[in-house]
């Protein structure tokens, strides 16, 4: 399974990924807290996708295990260490030739937050 988080592309086919794994061990851990911790990883480090992508891959996963049909999701803070309230939250179910082409672009090294941006969150907002 594919899952766009912010602009980086995260592929959570790994065993210790799967949403099904993830749901397993969190099975306590409602969405709206998912989403409460995201703000809060997200108002301390703004590219947290990328400088940490490790710590990505599961945010993705955990979003991914408690909102079945999310493969996409945008956290935007206004700074770094902003506090958790100012993170703005967007989340979507991309089709699969949307989820090929920002994996083809990532892999060739040409993805970015302007191509995202015009890819998925502005059509998403028409």
């Amino acid at each position: 399974m594919l899952f766009l988080l912010n602009d980086t592309l995260f592929n959570l086919n790994r065993d210790d990924l799967s949403p099904q794994e993830i749901s397993r061990r969190f099975a306590s851990v409602s969405f709206n807290y998912v989403q409460q911790l995201c703000q809060e990883l997200f108002a301390e480090c703004p590219t947290l996708q990328r400088t940490h992508p490790e710590q990505g891959a599961k945010v993705a996963a955990l979003i991914a295990a408690r909102a079945g049909d999310v493969n996409a999701a945008l956290f935007v803070a206004p700074s770094a260490k902003c506090k958790p309230d100012q993170v703005g939250i967007r989340f979507a179910s991309l089709d699969l030739i949307t989820m090929a082409r920002l994996q083809n672009a990532q892999v060739e090294g040409q993805i970015d937050a302007a191509i995202v941006d015009r890819e998925v969150w502005r059509l998403l907002a028409a």
